[in-house]
């Protein structure tokens, strides 16, 4: 305690030092060090362990795609007449241009469509660079594209799942910035409420701001020496330190009120103030941390990833909440409050203290009750199950929408987001074909799978093992040969594309096969399609045995969320226990008690499972959703862990303090009458801020996604306040 009240007598000595220091710090951070954007990982598959069934498939499939690599097909077609020797030229033109791109590995010449109004580029990229790398790329390539000449009636677009998502979140940013709008408008009207103030609000906030502007380039700069980073660090970040500093900021900024009122002069008030919130705020953050320093137990790298650089947001929030808030508020004194005026006089606690009142009275009713209703909703956290990503449906008009309708009308077997049969042979297929027989059939028979682009089925034309083995020996490798079909070559045009198809399934050393299917669940971003994944893998094992391969696996969208979903179920189960234990030695040293902590921790969790299960009934029983996006119970395990445990250290140590001059059941009352106010403001400020997201969510798959992440944060906030 009276190291708390030095920090504070200091902060308000130097406190104009302070402040300049702060700001100081974020402008030398941003001007020095790099952007946290620049050292996202954008990759999400990259951070699974490196025995994921899903990664040993696309290691598997490296002659056809690299590692961290992704696809972009470009389709060049015309409406209703056949392709032109200038359009030829012209994509040949258009290959040149991508290939120049940066960060743009390699531009294949898939071939011709059976119609022959149609040809496709497939595009293989790094996007390791950032949050943006997609968006970077995908304009880059239509730059590119724009800038050669085409033929009038030949149309361009690029096609599949890396362009469609850009034009789908092009789409959504005006609801995303209105959504960003309407969060700060609501926290600070929602303040400016609470406090009948012009200046306490942003007083409040404004600590935060500073301390995400100089973590943001501290993390960038950990990240050089190799500190991974994931999206999600970045986006949880603010909200994180938002929700953090926004607790601290009510804490400190309503106990110097009250001390005000009780008739101290306000710099006094904020000595006293740092001196009895100080350890609440320090003990909370401290259960923040060792609840984000546990997360490196995970086997999953991105929630491995988010514990030191959100550890790092949630020191310096500490620093901040008892620096630079203290030094505010003593350079504004009573102004901090204007127009409103704190009164002194004896404390009135009004509702908190009368709730409070009853609950003393009758303790075991209210622990009945409580427990009662918060463990029936919890029963509904038995019926979550996870699903995948969600689908990105760009708008009809976009360029990536015409692409992908180009791709299916011109390759009918051909899908935008394939999921990939990936088959290793002991000797080349090129030179003996008969393994591709058992693999076709036994592929075939599997209910799984809607319909398969195979080396002996590519495009729609068949080829017999003779006839492909024949190709290859009078034609050379596939890989090599022009689009179209050389007149003196003697080979049908549709047995010509047939043969160069089968060179995007058949690596060039016969060795590697690879097989494209489109599912019978359809989307391979659904729920659907990722709980088929234990199917996918045994139709796999079972053509690979049926045709003699060595090794075999499935890469694709499903397989790797399906693999997400697992290895994040998995570390939560880890985690959890870790964390508990941790905070419970925490809550022990800032209580003084060890009895104390089991309620509190006893508390979190049952709400954490609460407002998981009333998120399971809203969407799932009720909405009809197949299931709530996997990362959602962990999102909830951390906001609810680490916020949830800021109002219980408040409301326990001023319980204490109170205690020291009051019977305890006074105390409580008198405790829960001063803080109520203070948990009852932080909690709707979340939860509403969780709300307005929810509410700004759009349609489809993507959007049901979001309003259960808002709902389920909300809740579990309000829940836990």
């Amino acid at each position: 305690m009276n190291s708390l009240a030095a920090i504070g007598r200091f902060s308000v000595r130097f406190r104009y030092l302070i402040v300049v220091a702060w700001i100081l710090g974020a402008a030398v951070a941003g001007a020095a060090l790099p952007t946290l954007n620049s050292a996202v990982k954008a990759n999400n598959q990259s951070f699974l362990p490196s025995n994921s069934p899903s990664l040993e498939a696309a290691k598997l499939a490296t002659p056809f795609q690299p590692l961290n690599s992704v696809p972009v097909p470009i389709v060049a077609s015309r409406a209703s007449s056949q392709l032109t020797v200038a359009d030829q030229t012209a994509v040949s033109r258009i290959q040149a241009a991508t290939q120049a791109v940066a960060s743009v590995k390699s531009v294949q010449l898939v071939g011709v469509s059976p119609d022959g109004q149609a040809i496709e580029l497939r595009v293989l990229a790094n996007l390791q660079g950032g949050m943006n790398a997609d968006k970077t790329l995908v304009d880059a390539l239509r730059s590119a594209i724009q800038a050669q000449p085409v033929p009038p009636g030949l149309s361009v677009h690029l096609a599949g799942q890396v362009a469609a998502g850009v034009d789908s979140q092009k789409a959504s940013n005006n609801a995303g910035n209105r959504t960003e709008l309407f969060s700060i408008v609501f926290i600070l009207a929602l303040l400016f409420l609470v406090f009948r103030s012009l200046l306490a609000p942003i007083l409040t906030v404004l600590p935060a701001v500073i301390v995400f502007a100089i973590a943001g380039p501290l993390i960038g700069e950990a990240a050089t020496a190799g500190l991974q980073v994931s999206l999600f660090t970045q986006v949880l970040l603010i909200v994180l330190v938002l929700g953090a500093g926004t607790d601290y900021g009510l804490f400190l900024v309503f106990r110097v009120r009250e001390e005000i009122q009780g008739g101290l002069a306000p710099k006094d008030a904020v000595v006293k103030a740092v001196s009895r919130v100080g350890e609440t705020i320090s003990f909370s953050a401290a259960t923040v941390i060792a609840a984000l320093l546990s997360l490196l137990l995970a086997t999953f790298g991105i929630y491995q990833s988010l514990g030191v650089p959100l550890a790092i947001g949630i020191a310096l929030m500490l620093v901040a909440g008892l620096t630079l808030l203290p030094a505010l508020l003593a350079i504004f004194g009573r102004a901090v409050f204007w127009p409103s005026k704190p009164k002194v006089g004896p404390h009135r606690f009004g509702l908190w203290g009368r709730v409070a009142g009853h609950a003393v009275e009758r303790p075991g009713l209210t622990l009945a009750i409580g427990v009662v209703v918060f463990g029936l909703l919890a029963l509904g956290a038995l019926g979550n199950k996870p699903s995948g990503f969600g689908n990105q449906t760009p708008p009809p008009s976009s360029d990536s929408a015409q692409g992908n309708a180009a791709l299916a009308a011109h390759f009918p077997q051909a899908t935008a987001t394939p999921t990939n049969l990936v088959f290793t042979y002991p000797t080349s297929v090129w030179v003996d074909p008969a393994p591709l027989v058992p693999l076709q059939n036994q592929l075939g028979h599997a209910s799984v799978f809607k319909s398969l682009s195979t080396p002996l089925d590519p495009n729609g034309t068949m080829l017999t093992p003779a006839q492909l083995a024949n190709l290859h020996a009078t034609l050379g490798p596939a890989q090599a040969l022009p689009a179209i079909a050389p007149p003196a070559l003697g080979v049908p045009a549709t047995t010509y594309n047939a043969y160069r198809a089968a060179s995007q399934l058949v690596s060039t050393d016969g060795r590697t096969v690879m097989v494209n299917a489109s599912l019978t669940v359809g989307d391979p971003q659904s729920t659907a399609a990722l709980n088929q994944t234990p199917a996918m893998r045994t139709a796999a094992t079972q053509a690979a045995r049926a045709s003699g391969a060595i090794d075999s696996g499935v890469a694709g969208i499903a397989p790797a969320s399906y693999d997400i979903s697992q290895v994040s179920s998995s570390d939560l189960r880890t985690i959890i226990p870790v964390a508990v234990a941790i905070i419970a030695v925490l809550l022990a040293l800032v209580l003084r008690s060890l009895l104390a902590p089991l309620y509190l921790i006893a508390s979190v969790v049952l709400s954490y499972l609460a407002a998981l299960g009333l998120a399971v009934i809203i969407f799932i029983d009720l909405a009809g959703d197949s299931g709530l996006i996997f990362f959602l119970p962990f999102l909830m395990f951390i906001f609810l862990l680490a916020l949830g445990e800021d109002y219980n250290i408040l409301v326990m140590t001023r319980i204490r303090e109170e205690a020291q001059d009051l019977p305890l059941r006074h105390a409580i009352t008198e405790a829960l009458g001063a803080t109520g106010t203070t948990i009852t403001s932080a909690g709707l400020v979340l939860a509403g801020t969780f709300g307005v997201l929810a509410l700004s969510a759009g349609s489809g798959s993507s959007g049901s996604q979001l309003r259960a992440i808002g709902v389920g944060l909300a809740l579990g906030i309000l829940m836990d306040s």
